[in-house]
């Protein structure tokens, strides 16, 4: 396989996901792809092409969220001249383009009714029509599409065509996000490290620290492995030395730290009654019976309340620190040492 479509994994759920497809890649039948951005879905498509009987013919992809509803029909199924304004010149469509190979629609939660009805027609009788036109064309495409949406709960609510949905879910490949891949994340940073260090020339590969890998560990990847990608090659490039461990991972390229912070709304809150501008310059003394007083020792109250967030966190987390961490906004060096000083050792080790 080329070097740009390399499954790197071994945590169990991805490799359940892989199996799947290439048990999947020989049956001529559609095939749906579900997972959240980032997660490899075209890399399933190009495998199921790839191990297939049509892995000498084209694969075409369109991207249906890529281009407005008035122009999806025409890009799937071509166009006669003068079907519409602009349409100087017949075209053919992604169907008759991918005839004898494979189709690849991704984004499909995003078809309209109208595409979503030719689509069904298309997969059911092996032939399109053309804008404009009134013959029919035969073509012979498998069909492998993929979503983050729920395409089940848009059929129940008229979204999505549920006769569509039946045709197309022979077979429904699920992968899983980074956040679930156990075990990967370290192996996918040291893939994408090298691969960025010989782009850059260097002599060696240092790796990373302890404490970069600790970083990378307790971030939770919204945005799965195109995002650690960008944030591993990120890092390389920005370290510029290979005789020293990369110690330095920016999760957010956008941060700025002159950044202006926006005026704050001052919430009230319960124990405020409204006040015109005259009786907000000069704030009267509260009396004491108000319900908002303070507590006779606020540092304690403080860690009280700090002791019981953490406990919540370990808990929600099944005691897994670094999730913990990440949860609550903390470095996973920051949660040990708030276990420590809350004296959370006995706790969290009888838990575990």
């Amino acid at each position: 396989m080329e070097r740009d479509v390399q499954f790197i994994g071994q945590s169990m759920a991805f490799l359940d996901a892989v199996e799947r497809t290439s048990l999947a890649a020989p049956v001529r039948r559609p095939v749906l792809v579900i997972g959240e951005r980032g997660t490899g879905k075209e890399l399933i498509a190009q495998r199921l092409h790839r191990l297939s009987p049509r892995w000498g013919e084209p694969l075409v992809t369109l991207n249906c969220a890529a281009l407005p509803e008035t122009l999806i029909e025409a890009e799937l199924f071509g166009h006669e001249a003068g079907a519409f304004t602009g349409a100087t010149r017949a075209r053919a469509g992604r169907f008759e383009e991918a005839d004898k190979g494979t189709l690849f629609l991704d984004e499909l939660g995003n078809l309209s009714m109208a595409a979503q009805e030719r689509l069904l027609r298309a997969i059911e009788y092996g032939e399109v029509v053309r804008i404009g036109s009134s013959r029919p064309v035969n073509v012979d495409v498998r069909i492998v599409a993929a979503t983050n949406a729920d395409l089940p709960r848009m059929a129940k609510e008229g979204a999505f065509r549920a006769d569509l949905l039946d045709r197309l879910s022979f077979e429904v490949i699920t992968l899983p996000p980074l956040r679930a891949r156990e075990g990967d994340v370290h192996e996918l940073a040291d893939y994408y490290g090298r691969r960025m260090a010989s782009e850059l020339e260097w002599e060696g590969w240092p790796g990373f620290s302890d404490a970069a890998l600790e970083a990378l560990d307790a971030h939770v990847w919204p945005g799965n492995v195109r995002e650690l990608r960008n944030v591993v090659e990120r890092a390389v490039y920005r370290w510029g030395r290979d005789d020293e461990p990369i110690g330095e991972i920016i999760f957010d390229p956008f941060e700025n730290p002159w950044q202006q912070e926006s005026p704050e709304v001052v919430d009230e809150g319960p124990c405020s009654t409204p006040a015109s501008e005259g009786e907000r310059a000069a704030v009267p003394e509260r009396p004491a019976e108000s319900p908002c007083d303070l507590p006779s020792d606020l540092r304690a109250a403080v860690e009280a309340y700090e002791r019981g967030l953490l406990l919540d966190a370990l808990r929600r987390h099944r005691w897994n620190q670094r999730r913990a961490a990440s949860a609550t906004g903390l470095t996973y060096d920051q949660l040990r040492h708030c276990i420590k000083k809350h004296g959370l050792h006995e706790t969290v080790t009888s838990a575990i």
